[in-house]
């Protein structure tokens, strides 16, 4: 979902989904993602590990930093630089173009009762680099300091700091200017001309991470916003993704939907023109071939009943769930906030169900 800058352009009344959405998964699944099918899990989780708390960024299962020698290993589809264990587990994946790093560490299991019985159960820590990644840099000094640290860092990761905002309840943190920068948050305002709370439309979006802040905030390029005080606490889509990647993470972000340096405002303009580089091409249908996906992936869906070619969703790509199943991460308005859950639509890539038929693109950012 998505929303407009301050100084908020009038556009088309949303879109009038009516009901649960319902639908029955397919039982299989249509391709591993690469973080499987690069031998992921060599020396970390065997599937049963339980871990802990995904709003603090700790894991209790085994750690993955196994000694001996490493390796580099280059791929394509998207290039690539694997580094590999002495036993040939995989301990990062760094993609060209890209800032996302996936690193192996201890097992964690992330749940939302409330929504859902699935769990992702994973050893794959989504860090971000300081610099877009290129073939060789593993040579560089700067990468041989930061990977030393990263591959035992169990600090938050993305993943960890974006469950710092479930909608189903995490604990406030504030900084020391006072301002709330972690904490529940919701999908945005009650939207008082639609009945069913299962409506997408039931909360309102436009609600971006300044609105979640309640700060006002400047743009590289000058533009200065304020928050709406009725959209405190909230994030849409892409508001989330923004305060997640932008805000938390650093990579950079602008007020408008168009190219530029750093992270766009609204869902649609986030999968074109992002950062980092697309890893499922849009073509109009749903994607059968999700092998490409690696965990903190970008995804993108068309879910406008009377617009199927129009991106109006994004969240973030979780890898498989406990039933195998390619589950995603997102805030939704009948969850009202963050969700890996099935309120409305199940959080799943793959299948039938409505979020996996609108299923279009993904990005690596």
């Amino acid at each position: 979902m998505h929303s407009e800058p301050v100084g908020r352009r009038s556009r088309p009344t949303r879109r009038a989904v009516l009901g649960t959405i319902a639908g029955v998964a397919a039982a299989g699944v249509a391709g591993g993602y690469a973080w499987d099918h690069l031998g992921h899990g060599s020396g970390g989780s065997d599937g049963d590990g339980v871990g802990g708390t995904a709003a603090d960024g700790t894991g209790t299962g085994p750690s993955a930093r196994p000694t001996g020698a490493r390796t580099f290993e280059r791929l394509s589809a998207p290039d690539r630089t694997v580094v590999r264990a002495a036993d040939g587990g995989t301990l990062a994946t760094f993609t060209d173009g890209a800032r996302t790093a996936v690193l192996t560490g201890p097992t964690r299991t992330f749940s939302e009762p409330r929504t859902t019985e699935a769990k992702v159960t994973t050893d794959a820590w989504v860090r971000v680099l300081p610099h877009e990644w290129q073939q060789g840099m593993e040579k560089s000094a700067w990468f041989k300091g930061w990977f030393g640290k990263a591959l035992g860092d169990t600090s938050p990761d993305v993943f960890a700091v974006a469950f710092e905002y479930s909608s189903a309840g995490a604990p406030e943190k504030h900084n020391g200017a006072g301002v709330r920068y972690a904490g529940t948050a919701h999908f945005g305002p009650r939207n008082a001309k639609v009945n069913n709370p299962l409506d997408f439309a039931y909360h309102d979006e436009q609600s971006d991470f300044y609105d979640y802040l309640g700060i006002d905030w400047t743009f590289p390029d000058g533009t200065r916003v304020q928050p709406e005080k009725a959209r405190y606490g909230d994030v849409d889509c892409s508001g989330f993704q923004r305060l997640v990647w932008g805000y938390r993470m650093g990579i950079p972000l602008h007020n408008t939907n168009t190219r530029g340096p750093g992270m766009p405002r609204r869902a649609f303009a986030i999968a074109a023109y992002g950062p980092g580089r697309p890893v499922i091409a849009d073509t109009g249908e749903q994607p059968t071939d999700l092998s490409a996906l690696q965990p903190g992936d970008l995804v993108f869906f068309a879910i406008i009943k009377d617009r199927p070619n129009f991106i109006d969703h994004c969240g973030m790509y979780m890898g498989l769930d406990d039933q195998g199943r390619h589950r995603f991460y997102s805030s939704r308005s009948a969850a009202n906030g963050p969700t890996l859950g099935d309120l409305s639509g199940r959080s799943l890539l793959d299948g039938t169900d409505f979020y996996a038929r609108g299923f279009r693109a993904a990005r690596r950012l």
